[in-house]
């Protein structure tokens, strides 16, 4: 069976009418709305067919019908599919508040729940991968070398190495000099045994403190840091009967207050991509059990290349996608203006 353009009209029509009003829509309102001129008859016996596949399910006996995930994905994908971009002047608001990339982002997370009566969770900004920019060992004692390591993100780790035999100050300016000339500018992956090679013959008789160094190091690289997150209208929830319960609620807030929802965000984020990759996750695409009944819509901001974030928007599953979407599309090009000024 196959989606007639009638039987889209009546889904969008039941799809909108359930995000306004939360309640299982009739065909008497389907009737009235739809501008189809067909009977109730006829209505429901598409009502049924649309349930047959799927799209609608009728929650209990003597009810109307309300969607179901497979719908809110084909409204979804049909609605980014012809959305246009409806640029607002957001920029002067965020700018006149947001000296710093933190402020700027916590200004974001609160409008954008002000905007949406959605809960809203922004992170800070990550690195697609780190390089070294500088190397410094220096000698503490007779048994202790500090190595400090400066990342590109300016990130800096350090650690006290422990030698079993003194190490000559001239010998210690060798191997600042060989790893600096070396490794500046490579990241983890370009870091091959050839390299390392090189680098322990020119250091002779201390490649052993070379490979302490070169553990430090690969370790500084590969790390995750604690990633910052910013959120804001997490009461929202309060504002949808579907969510309200006092359970759901804990859970809801205890899952949004997890910072692994947004490190699966930006494992699936492809960080090179030039597009601001808006998605939509409804339901239990969320793969997040206390979301079930929840939909997300996230975006990628991009300060330079390399250097991205997400901004999530959590809500119910008969959320304003239209108004999410557009407000988001709209904030992503303000925030384009103002990391290519900054």
């Amino acid at each position: 069976m196959e989606l007639s353009e009638r039987k889209i009209k009546i889904l969008q029509t039941v799809i909108r009418t359930y995000l306004e009003t939360g309640e299982p829509v009739g065909s008497r309102t389907i009737s009235k709305d739809a501008g189809l001129n067909l009977s109730s008859a006829t209505i429901r016996n598409e009502m049924s067919d649309l349930e047959e596949m799927g799209y609608i399910i009728q929650p209990h006996t003597s009810a109307g019908r309300i969607p179901t995930d497979k719908a809110y994905r084909l409204y979804v994908d049909t609605m980014l599919d012809d959305k246009t971009n409806e640029v607002q002047s957001l920029k002067e608001q965020l700018e006149e508040k947001a000296g710093k990339i933190d402020v700027l982002l916590k200004q974001v997370a609160k409008y954008l729940a002000s905007n949406t009566n959605y809960a809203t969770m922004v992170s800070g900004p990550r690195y697609k991968t780190k390089k070294v920019k500088f190397i410094q060992i220096t000698p503490v004692d007779e048994e202790s070398l500090l190595t400090v390591i400066v990342l590109d993100n300016n990130v800096v780790k350090n650690q006290m190495l422990k030698v079993s035999e003194p190490v000559e100050q001239e010998l210690v300016v060798k191997l600042n000099f060989i790893l600096n000339t070396t490794l500046n500018g490579l990241d983890v992956t370009e870091m091959n045994l050839a390299i390392i090679r090189q680098i322990k013959e020119q250091a002779g008789s201390h490649a052993s403190v070379i490979d302490a160094v070169l553990e430090l190091i690969g370790n500084a690289l590969i790390e995750d840091d604690d990633l910052e997150i910013y959120t804001s209208g997490a009461t929202n929830f309060l504002k949808y009967p579907e969510l309200s319960s006092k359970t759901e609620t804990t859970e809801l807030l205890n899952a949004f207050e997890e910072k692994r929802i947004i490190n699966n965000w930006l494992e699936t984020t492809d960080a090179g991509s030039e597009t601001h990759d808006i998605q939509v996750y409804i339901g239990n695409e969320t793969k997040v059990e206390s979301m079930k009944d929840c939909s997300m819509v996230t975006a990628t901001y991009r300060i330079h290349e390399g250097v991205y974030g997400k901004i999530g928007i959590v809500g119910p599953k008969r959320m304003d996608y239209d108004k999410v979407v557009s407000t988001l599309q709209s904030l992503m090009v303000q925030l384009d203006d103002i990391f290519k000024d900054g």
